[in-house]
Order: structure tokens, then C-alpha cells, then sequence
């Protein structure tokens, strides 16, 4: 590592043993496929129940997904910055969501934060691909957020007042805002802070959502502790309602081990109280988290001791030892979005270190007790109104040009600024998030050619919005018909999703692509609609126009299963080419694989669908909670024992 240099912000390397993020998937993200795990049940108020109506997206879409990973890791250097003192040292990798992976402890010589040096991607993101540990920032909807595994824009900023700060920002194109996070270490300060900053641009409310997730070592004895007697709680299994997290189903779940499956706590802070999460070990040492007012929920999540959550996190943390998290949102719990004004900006400060508890009293029975002792420790570690009138400064701090630029993030920015410019309509202050020209790739060169006034010939990216559909309608080609089409899906308007496609499947010269994409998206919609079999034969005639597109045939045969139809299936897989030999192609292959088994298992073939998983199936892109390689191993295998391997339940 670098020398660390008086500024006491390194910009440096760190090893890490991973697979690449891989290709994104082809396939626009158009069908309403974002599920909402939680039910509202008792004691829950109105106005939480209204939040959680309000802001729900179908999809991710303009996003695509990132799911071409594979569990084979490789040793790499990643890009890190350094921010260090006498009593902590942190570690950011701007390249993977600018995520703070490491908050060591100097004084202690302990990580606050679960970090380890082989992270394991997997689906657990809105974007499917994620990793496990550190500190991240979640912004969008609820879930791990578009950007989780995205190079930021990145730099570091020179203040007149002596700060040496480092700046990751990026456009949103989900909820079309801008967000940067500004994170610092003054000399001999004991805590770490982050001041983020959204902003929305647009003449219209936009639905608002902000976590910041930090993934924490779980001991036998760690508890957590926040400032609420209640919390609105659930299990994965059962409603969203108010609980007791001390007293909970017969168990103190406060004591991370507690819990015996996955759990979701989200405290009910009293407004008049200052907004903090502790967690504290055996020794009362472990990480807490601190913010200015804004910033109001605070969360406790464990996998639970259950079979499945012990592989969930075998499976993304291999041999780094359990963990949990603990969190802080806007909202009360990760299922509200709060309604962000035109034009609005919003900010707040955070903070991070030792909280340094004594774990007699945090230890102890008395919860009361526990909670006083832990808001005194923390008053001392950085008081209250200390943190508060951080605010201005750090408000005024986010416009300070950057003094040297480390990375770029996506062009989006860039034409998201053209195409506001081009229709009147408002932009931010760039002057401390620029977006410049040399973060433009492949994927955005087509649109702003189009903003310039450029014939459309197609794109490996895809848009969103009026305007975009407005410029696409006054293009020929059959390659702006099909990017109106799939924007007319994703809005789930799959009466002019349908017809849009077809113009396109009856137009000449179509590109093999887009042919393979349009069939696939009308099929898609006639599914909607409740045309299967109709449905069913488009995805079939998209695989035959591009047979080479595997995420279009995994596609085709999940939902050849899903609507009776394994025969179909399995016609569709014995297309696929060399699906046995080339193990290294991907997430789909080992989905392929285990589809097979399925399809097979459906047609009454069960012994060679056992054949399938007694020769062992790995999905790399497992989503989280899926059960059905265990549920299908109890189907073909009654009576024996679902292998450890394949028991990913989180109840």
C-alpha cells in the first residue's frame, strides 16, 4: 500500500479474490417482475401503509441486468482510497458502488465492518448481481440499489477549511436524480463521517428511497441496540407488524444468534430521539451507526440460524464467518418511499465508528438500562448537537469543484444533461458532480447522436421517458419501433407494447437481434394478457432467431415450466449448443442445468431428473429465498435428506 500521505487520503490498490461482474443481459427489463416481500398486518399506522402503496415500480428498467457472473473467483487489484488516522482506517472501492469495505479500528485492532478478501457476487440486488460486506448505499426502490456493483464517479475535493474529502456521485436513471456521498476523516477523529446529498432535477415529485447498509461480524454474544421499545418486524413468512424485538415469538432478538430465521427489524424511533444503531460484541466493542435528523429509520436484519441461512451465507461469504446488518433509511422501514418535491434537495450527515459499550449494561437483561448507557456512549463519541451542525458546512461542501478526478462512472449523466437541455427543462449544479464527456461508452453514443438530431439505427442500451418515445415515433427504422415498444412494456402498456412489436415483426431488414428481442417481448406481453399459448410460441420463435442469446432461451424455458409446458422446455434445451461441455459461459449454464432436471421431473421423467442433482447443480444467480432446488430434490428424492448445498430457504 501506499505511503499514507499528510492529507491522510490514500489513493491505493486492494487484492480481492473475485469473478467478474461478466456481460450485462441483453434482454430489456420490461415484464412487472419486482416482487414486494411484505404484507401490512397489525398495529401497522395508515400513513406507513400509505407510504408503502406509493412509488412501487413494476421493474428496473432502463437498467439491464448484470447476471453474467460465475462462482469461478479470480485474484484482482481494484482501485481503493484510503482514509486514515490515528485511531481508524477505512478502505472504499469507488469501482463497486463506491462501497466503504473496510472500517478498522485502530485503537482495538478490530473491523467494524464484516469484510473479507474473496467477496462471492450472487442475486440478491435489484440488478441481480451483489456481494456481501462492507457499507453500502441503496438508493431507488427498495433493494440492493442499481449501482450497487457500478463504478462511480469518483474524486477527491479540497476544501478552504482544511477537508480532504472523497466524493462518489451518479445519475439515478430509475427515479432520474443525482446522488454523491461525501465521505471524510478529520485528524484524530474517532468516527468516520458521510454526508449524502440527493438531488431532483425533474418539475414533478419523484418517490423517494435511501438505505445505507453496513454488513456487521455476528458473535455468539453481539447485540444490537437502537433507541425504540418497538420495532415493525417480520420473518419472510409473515406480515409486516409491530413487535417487541426484546420479547419476539419467545426470544430476545436483539441478540443476533436469537433469531431462528431470516428477520427484518426495523425500530420505531420516536421523532424527539436522536437517530442511532449500535452493535456491540463480547468486549461491547462493534460498529455504530449515527445521523443527523433525516435520516430517521434504523434497521436490524439476520440470515437466522436455520439451514438456509447458514448457506446463504456460506454461499456469499465463503469461510469470513457470519454476519448481519444494521442500517439507516429515510423512512421508517424498507418498504415506504417518501415523496421527493420538484426540484428538492436533500441531506444529511452519518457517522461511523466504536461505539466502545460497556457489556455489562448493554449485556444485561435490562433493555432500558442497555438503550440509556448506549445513547451516553455515543453522546460521547460525538455529541448530538456536534453532528447536527455538520449539516451546513457539508451542504455547502457537496458544490467544492473536485480537486482530482480518480474514476468515471456512467455517461448517463451526459445525456440525461442533453436532453434536458434540448426540451428546456431544469439540471442540477454541476460544479461539484460533473459529468463529463470522457465517461461516454457504446451504450450511450446512440442517444445522443439521436438528441443531435442523428438517424436511429438501434442501440445495445435502453431509455425511458416522453421525450425519448416522442423522438424514437419520428424515426423509419425498425429499431426505434422496437425501443417504443419495449418503453411501452415496461410502463406496462401492453396493449401498445403488442402492437408496437408487431410493426416491427412485419417490417424487412429487421436486424437478427432485434427480431429474436421483438418476438420475445410480444411473447411477453401475450403471457401478461393470458394468451399462453400464443405467448409461448413467440419466445419460441425469438430462441429460433437468435440461438446464440442464452439468456433469451433460459428465459424461454423458465416460462415454458411455469406455464405447463416442460415439453416445450425441454425441445427448447435440446436446441441450446454444447449446453454440457461449456461450463464457463456463464450464470445461465447451471440454470440450464437445473431446468433440465425440472422439465424432465414434469414429464414424469424423476429418476433422470435425480440423475441431474445427484451430479450436482450450481445457480450462480440463485435469487434470494429460492427454494426450488430443494423443493425439486424432495420431489424426485422423497425420503432422503435435502443436501446442504442446495437448502437455501430463508424460513
Amino acid at each position: 500500500m501506499a505511503a499514507i500521505s499528510p492529507s491522510n487520503l490514500t489513493v491505493t490498490t486492494i487484492s480481492l479474490t473475485m469473478a467478474d461482474i461478466g456481460p450485462l443481459n441483453p434482454l430489456p427489463v420490461v415484464a412487472a417482475e419486482l416482487d414486494q416481500p411484505y404484507t401490512v398486518g397489525e398495529g401497522v399506522p395508515e400513513e406507513l401503509q400509505a407510504a408503502a402503496r406509493y412509488g412501487v415500480v413494476p421493474n428496473v428498467f432502463p437498467y439491464l441486468m448484470q447476471d453474467g457472473y460465475t462462482r469461478e473467483a479470480a485474484p484482482k487489484e481494484l482501485p481503493a482510497v484510503v482514509l486514515e488516522n490515528s485511531k481508524l482506517r477505512a478502505t472504499v472501492i469507488p469501482s463497486l458502488g463506491g462501497r466503504i469495505w473496510e472500517l478498522f479500528d485502530k485503537v482495538t485492532g478490530k473491523q467494524l465492518l464484516h469484510t473479507h478478501g474473496a467477496p462471492q457476487l450472487a442475486n440478491i440486488a435489484l440488478r441481480k448481481a451483489w456481494f456481501a460486506g462492507g457499507l453500502e448505499w441503496n438508493i431507488g426502490t427498495r433493494g440492493h440499489s442499481p449501482t450497487s456493483c457500478d463504478p462511480l464517479h469518483t474524486a477527491i475535493v479540497h476544501t478552504l477549511d482544511g477537508k480532504h474529502i472523497l466524493r462518489v456521485w451518479e445519475f439515478e436513471r430509475l427515479r432520474e436524480v443525482v446522488f454523491q456521498v461525501d465521505i471524510w476523516l478529520p485528524a484524530e477523529s474517532a468516527v468516520l463521517f458521510a454526508a449524502v446529498r440527493i438531488r431532483n432535477p425533474n418539475d414533478h415529485d419523484v418517490p423517494m428511497y435511501w438505505w445505507s447498509n453496513a454488513a456487521i461480524p455476528e458473535t455468539d454474544r453481539t447485540r444490537v441496540i437502537a433507541p425504540a421499545d418497538e420495532a415493525f418486524g417480520s420473518d419472510y413468512a409473515t406480515d409486516i407488524t409491530r413487535v417487541r424485538p426484546t420479547d419476539h415469538n419467545g426470544y430476545d432478538g436483539t441478540w443476533l444468534v436469537n433469531s431462528p430465521h431470516a428477520a427484518d427489524f426495523f425500530f420505531d424511533i420516536d421523532p424527539s430521539e436522536r437517530r442511532w444503531v449500535v452493535a456491540a460484541d463480547d468486549d461491547g466493542d462493534g460498529l455504530a451507526m449515527l445521523s443527523t435528523g433525516r435520516l430517521r429509520g434504523k434497521k436490524l436484519f439476520v440470515w437466522g440460524q436455520g439451514q438456509g441461512g447458514k448457506r446463504w451465507q456460506e454461499w456469499l461469504s465463503p469461510v469470513a464467518g457470519p454476519y448481519a446488518e444494521i442500517q439507516a433509511g429515510l423512512a421508517r422501514t424498507q418498504f415506504e418511499h417518501l415523496s421527493m418535491p420538484a426540484g428538492a434537495e436533500w441531506s444529511w450527515v452519518e457517522a461511523y465508528g466504536n461505539g466502545h459499550l460497556d457489556p455489562d449494561t448493554s449485556h444485561g437483561s435490562d433493555w432500558e438500562a442497555a438503550v440509556a448507557h448506549a445513547g451516553q456512549r455515543l453522546e460521547e463519541l460525538l455529541a448530538h448537537e456536534e453532528l447536527e451542525a455538520m449539516l451546513p458546512d457539508a451542504i455547502t461542501d457537496g458544490d467544492v469543484p473536485p480537486s482530482t478526478m480518480l474514476l468515471h462512472g456512467s455517461g448517463w449523466g451526459v445525456v440525461e444533461r442533453a436532453r434536458r437541455r434540448r426540451t428546456g427543462k431544469g439540471w442540477i449544479d454541476e460544479s461539484g458532480t460533473p459529468f463529463v464527456d470522457e465517461s461516454i461508452t457504446a451504450e450511450q453514443e446512440p442517444w445522443l447522436e439521436l438528441l443531435k438530431g442523428k438517424a436511429f439505427d438501434g442501440a445495445p442500451s435502453f431509455v425511458a421517458g416522453a421525450d425519448w418515445e416522442e423522438l424514437l415515433e419520428g424515426q423509419e427504422s425498425p429499431e426505434a419501433r422496437f425501443h417504443v415498444a419495449t418503453m411501452r412494456h415496461a410502463r406496462q402498456d401492453l396493449e401498445g407494447a403488442q402492437a408496437a412489436y408487431r410493426e416491427v415483426l412485419a417490417a424487412g431488414g429487421v436486424q437478427s437481434r432485434t427480431l429474436a428481442l421483438a418476438h420475445r417481448g410480444l411473447g411477453l406481453a401475450l403471457l401478461a394478457d393470458g394468451a399462453d399459448r400464443e405467448g409461448l410460441e413467440e419466445l419460441r420463435s425469438g430462441v429460433q432467431a437468435d440461438s446464440s442469446n442464452t439468456a433469451l432461451l433460459t428465459e424461454a424455458v423458465t416460462l415454458s415450466i411455469r406455464h405447463d409446458q416442460p415439453a416445450q422446455a425441454l425441445e427448447l434445451l435440446e436446441s441450446a449448443p454444447n449446453l454440457e461441455s461449456a461450463p464457463k459461459e456463464g450464470a445461465a449454464v447451471g440454470r440450464l442445468r437445473f431446468l433440465k432436471a425440472l422439465a424432465l421431473a414434469r414429464v414424469g421423467k424423476a429418476g433422470d431428473a435425480a440423475a441431474i442433482l445427484r451430479e450436482g447443480v450450481e445457480i450462480p444467480d440463485l435469487r434470494e429465498g429460492e427454494d426450488a432446488i430443494a423443493a425439486l430434490w424432495e420431489e424426485v428424492r422423497p425420503g432422503e435428506a435435502v443436501p446442504f448445498n442446495y437448502q437455501f430457504g430463508m424460513h
